[in-house]
């Protein structure tokens, strides 16, 4: 199936226009046209080469919405016409343990939707494309209500707040504080709200009250005035850390009440020192999250259609992809570029 992509050909040059061979279709796959394809901040690390070595020639994305266009011969869960959507991995082993308990996101021998391998030792080509074949395990259903620009970025940043979020229980009678409004920050304020949390948005950035309150916060707090964050001592039952900025954890750790967990899903990439009386006083954790099973991320964009959630989007044209890596590193944009596949 000849496919038309956006491809990072090194580390070092801007992404081009470059074309490949999607595989023919196996009895479980789907073959579905791209409509939307997210640009995570994550695309702009393995582009770069910031997390380590990667596999060129790269198209990145992981948060991959579109139409079905052809089904293989035992496929059950779509038909052509069917909207469906693609996140972070496209296959998982199915026998370790995380993959029995509907974990397949932790899944050693996983395989990530594009930076990496398949079992036959091909390079797996990911969402900056035109088409997509995929098992479909490794898909979920979207409804026909739902935006699909405005979807695209929850197979990713919607996924990576839903499932901490669900994991520690936020819901009514919890507060929950979200550190950063950026393109994580902003689902888990929707999320939280959704799920009957009370919720507290910490930000360096007082312009971005009035949006943190319209997408259901109930509190903001301006993290750059003195003493912000000591008047809110030993409130919090979960904190999410969504910026990939390089913070002091310290002062985060002082919010929580008893048994209370600070979960850091945003990389900086930086090395984290803590006080570890801070987690002793108050049986305090530190912890992290990662995206989310197949199981959850259904549950999770289901629980957004029903509560209208989506990602607040700029769609652009292919040949933006290159600005827009230099604004979303220069935090430009509110809060996700979604790529109009039918650009490339």
């Amino acid at each position: 199936m000849k496919t038309r992509a956006y491809a990072a050909l090194d580390a070092s040059t801007e992404l081009v226009p470059f074309e490949f061979e999607r595989r023919e279709l196996r009895p479980r796959d789907v073959a579905f046209d791209v409509l939307f394809s997210g640009i995570c901040h994550s695309d702009i690390h393995q582009v770069r080469e910031e997390w380590g070595p990667s596999l060129f020639p790269m198209v990145p994305g992981h948060e991959i919405v579109g139409v079905v266009t052809a089904v293989g011969s035992d496929v059950e869960k779509f038909a052509p016409g069917q909207r469906i959507g693609v996140g972070v991995f496209i296959e998982a082993c199915r026998e370790c343990d995380s993959c029995l308990r509907g974990l397949d996101q932790y899944c050693s021998k996983g395989t990530g939707t594009y930076n990496t391998k398949d079992a036959d030792g091909n390079i797996v080509f990911g969402g900056y494309s035109d088409k997509f074949v995929i098992d479909e395990r490794y898909a979920v259903t979207l409804s026909d209500a739902v935006d699909l620009a405005g979807t695209a970025p929850l197979l990713c940043a919607g996924i990576t707040l839903y499932s901490p979020l669900k994991h520690w229980g936020a819901g009514p009678g919890k507060r929950v504080g979200i550190i950063g409004l950026g393109g994580l920050g902003h689902m888990g304020v929707q999320f939280a709200h959704a799920l009957g949390a009370h919720v507290t948005v910490f930000s360096q950035s007082p312009s971005k009250e009035a949006s943190a309150l319209a997408m259901g916060a109930d509190e903001f707090v301006v993290t750059s005035a003195p003493d912000a964050l000591a008047q809110h001592d030993g409130r919090y039952d979960l904190i999410i850390n969504s910026t990939s900025a390089d913070i002091a954890l310290d002062p985060y750790l002082n919010l929580l009440a008893l048994d209370g967990t600070l979960c850091i899903v945003g990389l900086s990439g930086f090395p984290v020192t803590i006080n570890q009386e801070l987690l002793i006083a108050g049986r305090r954790q530190l912890t992290g999250s990662m995206i989310g099973g197949m199981g959850e991320l259904q549950e999770m964009i289901d629980f957004a259609a029903e509560h209208q959630i989506v990602s607040l989007v700029e769609v652009i044209t292919a040949d933006y992809i290159n600005a827009a890596y230099d604004r979303t590193v220069n935090s430009d944009v509110k809060y996700r570029f979604v790529i109009d596949a039918s650009s490339f």
